[in-house]
């Protein structure tokens, strides 16, 4: 795929019609094993039902690490059907005979290679997929702990009106913004994401209000 006006064609030519999605972003290789392991349960327990329940899309970054491996690993577990969608830059990403730096997780069912041989890439690439799969429905962004992408990534998805739910006490740029919504003037960027109608913050502590928010955010009314 060259050309965002690509995106539409390349998911038809998948199988993937439009529907509900939540994007998924974050950490990645910063996540601690303890901080991985934490994540992995709520991921598990707490998004994944709400997913199949509702029967929503979940894409990603779709490399073998972090919280994409660990949607990814609580897909197979629970035997569930909905599509996990990985949008990874190609140079970024092993394939036979290339020096991609990273594995992509072999529990994504489908995995989008975009233009780019450097992480973050992708960003752009990866909420126009969202976008385009979801006309006529809803859609939400997760930030779960996440570096300096992560900005970029939730950018993205205020400019294209999507729900950003930070979720603090995950770590990170999600604990940066988080607390920028109390202190403004500790993060400038971080009090601008945070100061946006779009966005809500919810406790890593409190993870039924979770799944609550992530359900009122993609189902349909």
């Amino acid at each position: 795929m060259s050309d965002e006006d690509d995106v539409p064609r390349v998911l038809e030519e998948a199988g993937l019609s439009s529907g509900q999605v939540l994007v998924l972003v974050g950490g990645a290789g910063g996540l601690e094993a303890d901080e991985e392991a934490r994540l992995s349960d709520l991921v598990r327990d707490y998004v994944v039902p709400v997913i199949e329940r509702i029967g929503a899309m979940v894409v990603d970054g779709g490399t073998d690490s972090g919280i994409m491996r660990a949607i990814g690993r609580a897909r197979s577990d629970a035997d569930a059907h909905f599509p996990l969608i990985g949008v990874a830059s190609a140079g970024t990403v092993r394939s036979p005979g290339d020096g991609g730096e990273a594995d992509v997780d072999p529990h994504h069912t489908h995995i989008v290679l975009v233009p780019g041989h450097d992480w973050g890439d992708e960003s752009p690439w990866l909420s126009e997929v969202a976008s385009a799969l979801t006309t006529g429905h809803r859609s939400a962004t997760l930030l779960v702990n996440g570096g300096e992408i992560a900005y970029a990534d939730v950018h993205h998805s205020l400019r294209k009106g999507r729900p950003v739910i930070v979720l603090a006490g995950s770590g990170r740029t999600a604990d940066t913004i988080a607390s920028a919504r109390r202190d403004p003037s500790a993060d400038e960027r971080a009090a601008r994401i945070a100061a946006s109608p779009l966005v809500r913050i919810v406790s890593v502590d409190d993870p039924k209000a979770l799944a609550e928010v992530l359900s009122d955010a993609l189902s349909a009314r």
